[in-house]
């Protein structure tokens, strides 16, 4: 490995086509060092989801000026058209069955809208040694990584990447076609990142975005330097019970209640109000005990949607 002033280029790669002939493209930035590994990053499957894009903004500004000993691919609006559509996944209009991106990896050449888009990113991601991908989520997201159990070297970058909270799925219900799964399929270290909350940019997680990618980049070597110390990590597995509506209505939560709290199985964590008559209609308490990483604020609510996620901590 050596390194070497790096060597920026940004080119658009073409996934597919609206029904109109316009293309759906994503932009490809490659720095490129000396010898070494090669380190894919993404952002924005989701198209809420903007801390990922801000983070790769950043840390685009540090890369130019850097020298590197291998390459950072990164692609900040992976889902160019649930971007600009500023939703989650897909409009239904262009894929009714396969909406969300991050269930359809590695992807199908000749399958669904989404399932195009991502057979073609997937050229990129398979030529990887390692691969990161930038999420956010609900309106309380803790901020942690996330990776699937039984895979050593992800969980070992993941921990270097430096969250307080680490979190642990289980390989057998963890629900297919996202991009670390596919991955691990692949023997790719993958990690998933979520940086806060959706819809909106927060610069403290953006920070942390930047700071995490930096120490996985240290750490294997594409940067020169060490990671900086981990702080005190906390490890959840996530295979706790979540805690659902049973009603429709308007949901209140406890403002008492924060992410990154213990919940005790039972205890209350909001209501469900009737927006028109007032009736209370549930009062939810806690499905299962563990620390929360992700708490639902909106208001309006539908039986069986989730409103609260817990970890329990691995000792």
């Amino acid at each position: 490995m050596s390194h070497e002033r790096v060597a920026h280029t940004a080119t658009e790669r073409t996934l597919g086509r609206l029904p109109s002939g316009a293309d759906v493209a994503v932009t490809v930035h490659r720095y490129e060092g000396g010898d070494g590994p090669t380190v894919y990053v993404q952002a924005a499957q989701h198209g809420i989801e903007l801390n990922g894009p801000a983070t790769l903004r950043r840390l685009h500004e540090a890369l130019l000026d850097a020298e590197l000993a291998g390459t950072v691919v990164a692609v900040p609006l992976a889902n160019r058209p649930a971007f600009d559509h500023r939703s989650y996944g897909a409009p239904p209009e262009f894929d009714a069955v396969n909406p969300n991106m991050n269930r359809v990896w590695p992807g199908d050449e000749d399958g669904t809208f989404q399932e195009r888009l991502a057979a073609e990113l997937w050229e990129l991601v398979s030529a990887a040694d390692v691969i990161v991908d930038l999420h956010t989520g609900t309106a309380d997201m803790l901020e942690h990584v996330r990776v699937t159990g039984g895979d050593p070297e992800a969980r070992g970058l993941a921990e270097v990447f430096g969250t307080e909270f680490l979190l642990v799925d289980d390989p057998d219900d963890t629900p297919g076609g996202k991009l670390r799964t596919a991955a691990a399929d692949a023997d790719i270290p993958a990690v998933a990142v979520e940086l806060a909350n959706s819809r909106q940019v927060s610069h403290d997680a953006v920070d942390a975005g930047v700071r995490g990618v930096r120490n996985l980049l240290r750490e294997l070597g594409v940067l020169a330097g060490r990671p900086d110390p981990p702080p005190e990590q906390t490890v959840l597995r996530d295979d706790a019970e979540r805690t659902a509506a049973q009603a429709s209505g308007l949901f209140e939560l406890r403002p008492d209640v924060g992410v990154g709290e213990y919940l005790e199985a039972g205890s209350e964590l909001g209501t469900i109000y009737c927006p028109s008559s007032f009736e209370r209609l549930q009062t939810v308490t806690v499905a299962d005990s563990g620390v929360a990483y992700s708490l639902t604020r909106e208001g309006v609510m539908v039986a069986g949607e989730r409103l609260a996620a817990v970890g329990r901590r691995v000792e």
